[in-house]
């Protein structure tokens, strides 16, 4: 498999990361829909993953890259089990509105664990992993970058926003933060 290979399938990887985180930061944006602590937190693992898969295609891909993604996943995976065992307990309810029948958190651990097969497929079939010159980054690659460091940037932005300097709050109903600076007050 030439170089040219896994930067291709690594872009592909970070440009359907980006769907995903892009499509969270809309829902949060567009209905209002604010992330919770854990929701957070899987956020965050995905971002780990998008690290990997960003090394992988700006640098080359080795297999500490891939190391970076399986671990990260991992994580995610663990904080989205929490979150959806939190959430089948009889009375509790969901957090959020569902997406193709199924909620954000379900769906993260979905996506982790495809991240974990994805990567552990790669290293089982790129051949070469020393002395391999560096390919060319595809164009693919660049765009991809530049979406998903937007995106990170925007999260960021976000999460300032709704936890401010403090704690996130566990079930938020507004933009903390924002609110503060404004002089809007919260009556629970």
């Amino acid at each position: 498999m030439s170089g040219r290979v896994p930067a291709y399938l690594n872009s592909l990887g970070l440009l359907g990361l980006s769907a995903a985180l892009g499509y969270a930061l809309a829902d949060q944006i567009i209905n209002h829909d604010l992330p919770c602590p854990l929701c957070l937190l899987q956020r965050v693992a995905m971002f780990g993953v998008g690290i990997g898969l960003v090394l992988n295609i700006a640098v080359l891909h080795h297999p500490r890259h891939y190391g970076i993604m399986i671990v990260s996943a991992v994580l995610g995976m663990f904080i989205a089990m929490r979150q959806i065992l939190l959430h089948i307990v009889p009375g509790t309810g969901a957090y959020g509105d569902p997406f193709l029948g199924l909620h954000f958190y379900t769906w993260a651990f979905i996506l982790f664990v495809g991240v974990i097969a994805g990567a552990s497929l790669m290293l089982l079939i790129v051949p070469r992993w020393n002395n391999e010159r560096r390919a060319p980054m595809p164009p693919l690659g660049t765009l991809a970058i530049g979406v998903f460091f937007l995106l990170a940037v925007a999260n960021v932005v976000g999460t300032a926003l709704e936890c401010g300097a403090g704690a996130c709050p566990d079930d938020p109903t507004s933009y903390e933060f924002l609110d503060s600076l404004l002089g809007f007050q919260n009556h629970k």
